[in-house]
Order: C-alpha cells, then structure tokens, then sequence
C-alpha cells in the first residue's frame, strides 16, 4: 500500500509562515521609511483628535492583524490543497466543523462589540460641550467665505471676522483660538450645506441650514504659534474652492490682545466719504444693482457699498484693469451691512469691478 501523500511532512507550512513574516515585515517597513503616512491620520492637535486618533489606532491594528491572518492562510490553503500530478482522487471532504463555527462566529462577534463600545465612548467624548466654554464662536458658513463672530459668556455677539485664509504677510484672516482653553463653536449655514473641517483636529462637522451644530475643542498648549489650515469639506457650488480659512493657535495673552483689536475694528465707523465722486451700490440676491459705473481718470473717488443679502452672505467690490491685475482689493462686508470704500486715482481706461466671493457678480467701470 502505498503511502498517502497528504500525510507525508511538507514545506507548505513553512512556506506559509515565510509569506505571513515577509507581509508583515513588508508592513513595518513601510510605516518606518513613512510611506504608509497616507494610511495614517496627521498628528492631533486637540485632546478630541487625540480620542480619535487612539480610536484610529485600535481599528487599523485589528484591521492590520486581520490582514495578515487572512492574507497568510489563503497563501497556506493554496501551497498545503494544490493539486499535483500524483493526485487522482478528491481528498478527504469535511461537512461541517461545530467548533469551527463557533470559533468564527464567537471571534469576529467580540470584536465588533468591542469596537461598537469603545467607538461609543469616543463619540461621546468628542461630541461633548460644556454649560459655560471659556471660548464661544459662533461660525457662519455661506458661500463662498467663512464668517466668525466671537461671543461673550451669555450669548451676545462683541466682534465678527469675516475671514479668507490666513495672511502670514499681513496677519489677516483666520479663526484664532486660545490654546488651553475650551473653545465651543456653533454652525449655521444661510443657503446650502457646507462642512467644518480642519485636518490636524481630525474633526469634520457639517454645517445645515436651519440646524445648528455644536462641538467643542480644546488646542495643546504646546502649539501656540500655530496655524492649522480648514476648509470647507462639502461641494457647495461652484465657489467651493474660495472656502478656506485657517484656525491661528495663540497663547491666552496673545489671543486676549488680539479679540480685544478685532472687538475695537467691529465696532469703528465706517470711514467717511470723501469729497467728489461717490458711487452708491447695493448687492441684492446675489447680484450688484448696476453693472455699469463711471468716475473721472485720475481723481480719487468712492464707493458707498450696501449689502442687503441676508447675514452670513458676504459681499465686496474689488477692482481689476485690463491686464487683469486687482487695482483695489476691498474687504468684505456681512449681509445687512454698509460700508464707504475710498479708491485711489486711477488712470484712464476700462476696468471690471467684481465681488470676490461670487464670480457671477461683475461689471464695467469706465475711468475717462
């Protein structure tokens, strides 16, 4: 009788054994050479991205193990059941296996309520906010810019920031925050659903219309000085790529003497006009009044600019020649407002004054 080949030693084990070391030495390279940084969330800069962060940990560890497990028995089931040129019959068949079952069945059940309670006790750790937030901005997402209005403890609104991206050159722009101190943000949005997202919070919230969303952080205070980039993270029409804006890590002195100017700026009066030729527009439902505009060449002149969009739909006038070079670069105003830009001379010739934020608003100005 002759033997049984199935039951005769065989490398296929080993062989298995090589390719399960080889996949997760393969792994380990490429986390230590940092290739694998983009399976990787950045470092946390806030306790909750750190809650999230070991959240992150845990699964990719389980998800990783898994991996390999897998990847290795497939490898040994196809070397250890290959057919070979001895073979003539099927091998033995195995119908059912009770302690296999519950093995796979028991296993895989543990593991995911695990994951189902230790992703419960995350959730509810970074979705909490406090009574009283040393911090309380309320932010307004509407297209295509960020505004932030800083409140005080009861509620009340001491200084807004309509804010692009920040300006390292100029110091303009952004959310600044003090690091240390919890600072509570609420969302709105006047027109379509945007999304707060900063990547180093490891943190995105939506923000809805006729919903307000809450959440609350807290910055390290190792990384005051910082500045963290944010973005809207939801396609919300065709100025999308205009919303950006930057959250700027300051230590609570810094920050106090920053709020305390900005609260000064909310509250100064328009500048006056000007002697000579003041030009009135009005931006309303997303469009100027006029698209055509005339001022005498090399005098100064200005522009009495009202907006009456609803809150949280910002306008500007800038101003571009022919070459496409912006001649006036204005700020921008919260819907409800006014403002008095005052414009440099300029020479004669035909220029475009547009809204920044909206590319469907533009028109002619004619310097003669």
């Amino acid at each position: 009788m002759s033997p049984n080949p199935r039951k005769r030693p065989a490398p296929e084990a080993l062989i298995a054994g090589l390719v399960v070391v080889i996949l997760a030495a393969l792994v380990i390279a490429v986390f230590l050479t940092g290739w694998g940084s983009s399976l990787y969330p950045p470092d946390a800069v806030t306790q909750q991205g750190r809650d999230v962060r070991g959240l992150y940990d845990i699964v990719f560890a389980f998800g990783l193990a898994i991996f390999i497990l897998v990847e290795g028995l497939i490898v040994w089931s196809v070397l250890r059941y290959r057919r070979r040129p001895t073979d003539s019959d099927l091998p033995t068949q195995t119908h059912g296996n009770n302690i296999a079952e519950v093995i796979w069945t028991v296993i895989p059940t543990a593991i995911v309520l695990f994951l189902f309670v230790i992703s419960w006790q995350t959730l509810n750790k970074v979705d909490a906010v406090s009574a009283r937030p040393d911090i309380r901005i309320h932010a307004i997402a509407g297209q295509f810019q960020w505004q932030f209005e800083y409140l005080d403890q009861d509620g009340k609104k001491v200084a807004t920031q309509l804010t692009p991206a920040y300006d390292t050159a100029t110091g303009a722009g952004g959310m600044a925050v003090p690091v240390g101190r919890s600072v509570q943000v609420t969302l709105d949005s006047p027109d379509v659903i945007h999304a707060f997202y900063v990547p180093r919070f490891l943190f995105k919230r939506d923000v809805v219309p006729g919903q307000t969303n809450t959440f609350e952080f807290t910055v390290d205070a190792s990384e005051a000085g910082q500045v963290f980039r944010g973005q809207c993270a939801e396609l919300c029409g065709t100025g999308h790529r205009l919303m950006l804006f930057s959250v700027i890590a300051l230590s609570p002195t810094a920050y106090d003497a920053w709020l305390n100017a900005l609260i000064e700026k909310s509250n100064a009066t328009p500048a006056p006009l000007p002697s000579g030729t003041v030009l009135n527009v009005t931006a309303e439902g997303i469009k100027f009044d006029t698209t055509t505009l005339d001022v005498p060449a090399d005098s100064p002149f200005a522009i009495a600019f009202t907006n009456k969009d609803p809150a949280g739909v910002t306008h500007d006038i800038d101003i571009r020649d022919s070459n496409g070079t912006v001649v006036a670069n204005e700020d921008t105003i919260n819907g409800g407002t006014t403002t008095n830009y005052t414009i440099n001379p300029l020479p004669a010739g035909t220029y475009t004054f547009f809204c920044s934020i909206h590319s469907n608003m533009t028109g002619t100005l004619t310097v003669k």
